[in-house]
């Protein structure tokens, strides 16, 4: 985990490259990463997502692919969103400008995620079994239904970030 600031306030999750892929808990050990022996293996599905977001099945649930760039991500959950780092001269300074983005954000389509409980975040090219030993974060859920949007913004002439925000959905 990467910290920009001081330590415990922000942790941020980077790839090598490729997407990030939030993966619940329950299937970890059937996300392969790049180490699939079939013909497309989880990493290479995970960068055929077109756009912001994707969703792929894992085991019986349903992995969230964090598509588009490789930019380091954090999880701020008094927002329920990911905060997607693509141009800013400090932490502080993108932070502060999350609350403004989120209201002016021109969101892209809803996807819908079922989520058992709490999620991974790290690089998609490791298998899910190697990811609490590797750059990640955790991600504590609510079991349930959410959507899930994305946009990019910028709030400020040199800050330039993407949303990745879950809302989770009312039980009926």
């Amino acid at each position: 985990m990467v910290r920009y600031a001081e330590p415990g306030t922000v942790e941020w999750v980077e790839s090598g490259g490729g997407p990030l892929v939030a993966v619940p808990e329950t299937v970890l050990p059937f996300w392969t990463g790049a180490d699939g022996e079939e013909t497309a293996s989880d990493y290479d599905r995970a960068c055929e997502v077109d756009g912001h977001v994707g969703l792929l099945p894992v085991g019986d649930a349903t992995a969230l692919v964090l598509g588009d760039e490789p930019a380091s991500t954090a999880f701020l959950p008094d927002h329920g969103t990911f905060v997607r780092w693509c141009a800013g001269d400090s932490e502080d300074e993108l932070l502060a400008r999350v609350p403004a983005a989120l209201h002016s954000a021109e969101w892209e389509p809803e996807v819908r995620w079922d989520v058992p409980g709490a999620v991974l975040l790290f690089d998609a090219a490791w298998p899910g079994a190697d990811s609490p030993h590797t750059d990640h974060v955790r991600v504590v859920l609510e079991p349930g239904r959410y959507t899930v949007r994305a946009a990019q913004v910028r709030p400020g002439p040199e800050t330039w970030l993407g949303l990745v925000q879950l809302r989770r959905l009312a039980h009926r």
